[in-house]
């Protein structure tokens, strides 16, 4: 993971608990899983569109020349 070994990760660790609390890690770990559910949700919308825009193909009006008349 990102070239981090187990001592790296628990030093780190270590050191958001002692910066925000144990009390407040618990309400910033909820803040960015609504975060990160938001950015899914409008990545998956944006697929969506595109989707439905390559679905969608202009239809073609026959020629004025193969009209014969």
């Amino acid at each position: 993971m990102f070239g981090l070994g187990g001592q790296e990760l628990g030093l780190i660790l270590l050191i958001v608990l002692l910066l925000f609390g144990a009390n407040k890690i618990p309400e910033l770990a909820r803040g960015m899983g609504k975060g990160m559910r938001e950015f899914r949700k409008a990545q998956n919308e944006i697929e969506e569109e595109f989707s439905k825009a390559g679905d969608e193909t202009p239809k073609k009006e026959p020629s004025s020349s193969s009209k014969k008349g």
